[in-house]
């Protein structure tokens, strides 16, 4: 990621510092508490977010809703994808109306609200009064062949649950995209090296509350109850609305200075359609003249600071577009890898309680062993190992485990091969996570700051929604996802080759984001973008 620039920023007419009395070390100790207040509210909404998240395709998959495999793989790749495309909806929000502290505030409220409707919809009387009776599966004649397919029976709950998902989605975006910027306000006094620190420690934030939520909420959620498991995503976003509410006194907060997106759009038409653009400009001069003659003059960009900005918008784009393919891979954690995980040996951690993952293997000779160390010998990557899994399944090796209400043949490899792709999708978060973020919010010009990290966000999403779709087009009839005879189960799907095609159009990215990397680097050390990039954007 190419290193952002330095830059001071003016205080802002109407700022409010701090209202808590400050001594010799005051400046300083209150930054870092307002800083520390930020992190931990970060950590709880991401604990409720992969709360929310690490078991969905299980749960929509469960007896509750019996959504096939592929169609709560889409739910859950289409709400990850929502809860990034619209983070610049917030950002934008926050820049023109709001604050970046009211909008993280109503964001949070609008969170806990719609929150509560997967605990809501996790018992009997809560799924009849919001999606009422589930319909009874038809009747149909019998198949008359062993590969003849069955059609996808439709969704139950399903338009109450997106509702609530693309709800829940938008609250959650607009946290994101506006609590970074807002954190990095609250530490930026303290100097650049402060605000590297704090997009570090933001980054960690995130990852302990993913962990604490994969570890404590997906394990509840999966052995205990989905009541109570999707109940404390609930209690996390409540405590974070109340730290966050608690440690005001504190925050730097700046009002709203409007937003320089509509003069973007403007330059981006004028470039880009000339003729419309000359069409429209007259009318607008003269309707510019005639509000200039009745109010008083307004602060704002003049018109070099739009087009300097603009220069910079269409330098810093590209090199956050190249991310995108990487999004598409990394959101493969809460879709197909569990799909995956839920194929794999669940080793049973109640011994003395056998019912809660019921075995039994069916294997041929000693090809256990010898297919172990085999796969020992390879790298152990997605592709990799669902070909593994696969050649188990196609030599009737199975294990019939059951997960919640749900049977799955599953292969007697253990999901413990799950972890070396993992942990290289958490290593190489650290490369993608933290520059990007820091680059977005120190590239961006002050007035577009929140739309900036919005649409970083938002590219994200975009990433999700395309491997939702390509997930949707081989799911067709002929394409290597299509299994309909599973319902739930992968057995009969090609999900290797789907991984092993992620992995190709990441090693093409990889090569197009050096090259767009380095002309950034070149642009920006020339001396005609020397204005845009070492004076102050304020």
């Amino acid at each position: 990621m190419p290193a952002p620039r330095a830059r001071e920023q003016p205080r802002v007419p109407g700022e409010r510092q701090p209202l808590l009395p400050r001594g010799a070390r005051g400046p300083r100790r209150w930054r870092r508490a307002a800083g520390a207040a930020v992190l931990l509210v970060e950590m709880l909404e991401r604990a409720a977010f992969f709360g929310v998240t690490a078991n969905l395709v299980l749960y929509l998959n469960s007896t509750n809703f019996n959504w096939t495999g592929e169609q709560a793989t889409r739910a859950a790749l289409v709400f990850l994808g929502a809860s990034y495309l619209l983070a610049p909806v917030g950002g934008w929000l926050a820049d023109v109306y709001l604050g970046r502290y009211r909008a993280v505030a109503l964001s949070l409220l609008l969170y806990l609200a719609a929150s509560g409707l997967l605990p809501a919809t996790a018992f009997p009387d809560g799924r009849s009064s919001f999606c009422g009776e589930m319909p009874a599966s038809p009747l149909g004649p019998a198949c008359p062949s062993a590969g003849c397919p069955r059609s996808s029976p439709s969704p139950y709950c399903a338009p109450v649950l997106y509702a609530g998902l693309l709800l829940l989605g938008l609250a959650a975006s607009s946290v994101r995209s506006n609590l970074t910027s807002f954190g990095a306000d609250q530490v930026m006094d303290l100097g650049r090296d402060a605000t590297r620190r704090f997009f570090n420690w933001f980054y960690w934030s995130i990852n302990l509350g993913a962990v604490l939520s994969l570890l404590v909420v997906a394990f509840i959620q999966q052995n205990i109850s989905f009541l109570l498991g999707y109940s404390i995503p609930v209690g996390c976003v409540g405590l974070a609305f109340f730290i966050f509410l608690f440690a005001t006194p504190v925050f730097i907060t700046k009002p709203p200075t409007g937003s320089q997106v509509s003069s973007m759009l403007k330059l981006a038409l004028q470039n880009c359609c000339p003729q419309l653009w000359q069409r429209h400009s007259a009318r607008d001069r003269q309707r510019a003249r005639v509000l200039a003659d009745q109010r008083s003059p307004q602060p704002g960009a003049s018109p070099q600071e739009d087009i300097t900005n603009f220069q910079v918008l269409v330098k810093i784009l590209p090199v956050m577009v190249t991310l995108v393919p990487y999004w598409m891979v990394y959101f493969q954690m809460q879709s197909t890898y569990v799909l995956q995980g839920l194929h794999l040996h669940i080793p049973n951690i109640f011994p003395a309680n056998p019912a809660n993952i019921s075995v039994s293997l069916r294997a041929q000779g000693s090809s256990y062993t010898v297919r172990e160390k085999a796969c020992v010998r390879h790298p152990v990557q997605p592709g990799v190992l669902e070909m593994e899994r696969l050649h188990y399944i196609h030599h009737n090796e199975t294990v019939s485990q059951q997960i919640g209400e749900v049977l799955y043949n599953a292969a007697p490899l253990s999901i413990w091969w799950q972890i070396p792709q993992y942990l290289l999708i958490g290593i190489s978060e650290i490369f993608a996570s933290i520059p990007g973020l820091e680059f977005a919010y120190s590239e961006a010009p002050r007035s577009m700051q929140g739309a900036i990290m919005g649409i970083f966000f938002c590219l994200s999403g975009v990433g999700s929604l395309l491997g939702s779709s390509l997930v949707a087009l081989l799911s067709l009839p002929g394409g290597w996802l299509h299994c309909p005879k599973d319902f739930g189960n992968i057995n009969n799907c090609r999900m290797d080759l789907y991984f092993f095609l992620l992995a190709g159009i990441q090693a093409v990215t990889a090569l197009l984001f050096v090259w767009i990397a380095g002309r950034y680097e070149r642009a920006s050390q020339g001396p005609a973008s020397h204005s845009c990039f070492s004076r102050d954007r304020g």
